[in-house]
């Protein structure tokens, strides 16, 4: 079995932080052309819920600000993971 390996928090955090905040963008931009009431409209019904929500317009700040508020909370949730990691892997 090969021994862990440390994982920098850093590089972590961007990771994490970076796949939120695409995911986000997505998002927006499905805001920007339309569709994303139809989606959200979907995804509720595959779960058996009657949608509740309506999807606002598009603005370009309420669009920045979660983006860069999604990467903030994902770079955090990664740097933590990689602590809590490493200090479980740590060698003796």
């Amino acid at each position: 079995m090969s021994p862990m390996h440390h994982l920098p928090p850093h590089k972590a955090g961007l990771a994490l932080g970076g796949v939120f905040a695409v995911f986000h963008f997505l998002w927006a931009l499905l805001v920007l052309l339309g569709w994303a009431q139809a989606i959200l409209d979907w995804i509720f019904r595959l779960h058996f819920i009657q949608p509740p929500f309506l999807v606002s317009s598009f603005s370009l700040l309420l669009a920045l600000e979660l983006i860069i508020v999604t990467f903030v909370i994902g770079y955090g949730l990664g740097w933590i993971f990689a602590q809590v990691w490493n200090g479980l892997h740590r060698s003796r």
